[in-house]
């Protein structure tokens, strides 16, 4: 990658972390941790590893993205948002009534949402379905798969990944957001997963350990094209990244705070867009 392109991503995961905020802000409350912290996957994959077409998003050759951890889905508004697939403006109606963007994301609801997620490890079993139903009709796109950390303590996540391996689903793409936190505490407090990467490996995957907020290892392995085994990105990450406060607070999974805490969270995120900016 070029340091432009290296740059554009970083930049777009700014906004993208903003958009999220200023959109949880509408609400007053929301799931911001884990938001925060796929913000720069998300720059990485919409920002050119998905074929993906804003003006036609439910074309049958599309890339696809499974969120699973259905929580992050303010996120993902922001970042479709700005690919243009609805008007920014809608990102202030989130979870309110007649809105299109629920708290968890609905393919019913929001368009570029590919598939309705919230009820954790459901997202895998879905993700898996699509890959092999795009192997069957011999579509040439990808599945990309968001599933938290917290998510791994469910069950049919690792029936799910192990039919991933058994069957060499290689144009679906795991990527675990490893931030360490889940809705009670730390989960190695809660119920302790390990090592991750020697999980996915042993399920018969290729497991890469991953800086989650490096766009270039990020974009180095996305555009990766397995022949014999499935990708498992684990991305080293952190809850609530971009915002200093949030950050440090533990039970970040989701946060009430007053307007004026979010405007300083704004302010926070537009000084870092206003230095990028004057950086080029």
């Amino acid at each position: 990658m070029t340091k432009e392109e290296i740059r554009n991503l970083q930049e777009f995961a700014l906004q993208i972390r903003y958009a999220t905020v200023e959109c949880i802000k509408s609400r007053g409350f929301g799931h911001i941790g884990g938001s925060l912290s796929v913000a720069d996957v998300l720059a990485v994959l919409y920002g050119g590893v998905m074929n993906v077409d804003p003006a036609d998003p439910k074309k049958a050759d599309r890339d696809k993205l499974v969120c699973s951890k259905g929580h992050a889905g303010p996120a993902v508004y922001a970042t479709l948002a700005l690919k243009g697939y609805f008007p920014y403006e809608k990102l202030k109606t989130l979870n309110q009534p007649g809105t299109d963007l629920p708290s968890h994301c609905d393919k019913n609801k929001t368009p570029g949402i590919d598939m309705t997620t919230g009820s954790l490890g459901q997202g895998t079993s879905a993700a898996v379905g699509m890959a092999l139903g795009d192997r069957l009709q011999g579509r040439d796109c990808r599945t990309f798969l968001i599933v938290g950390d917290g998510e791994c303590d469910e069950g049919q996540v690792w029936e799910a990944a192990m039919f991933t391996a058994a069957k060499k689903l290689t144009n679906l793409t795991w990527i675990v957001d490893w931030n360490k936190k889940q809705l009670d505490g730390y989960v190695k407090d809660v119920l302790d997963s390990g090592d991750l990467r020697q999980k996915f490996e042993a399920f018969g995957f290729e497991a890469v350990l991953v800086d989650g907020h490096d766009v270039e290892q990020l974009h180095e392995v996305l555009t990766r094209k397995p022949a014999d085994k499935p990708i498992a990105v684990i991305m080293d990450t952190v809850k609530g990244k971009g915002v200093k406060q949030i950050e440090e607070t533990l039970k970040n999974h989701s946060m009430n705070v007053g307007q004026d805490v979010f405007d300083g969270w704004l302010a926070e995120l537009q000084e870092k867009l206003d230095a990028m900016k004057a950086g080029r």
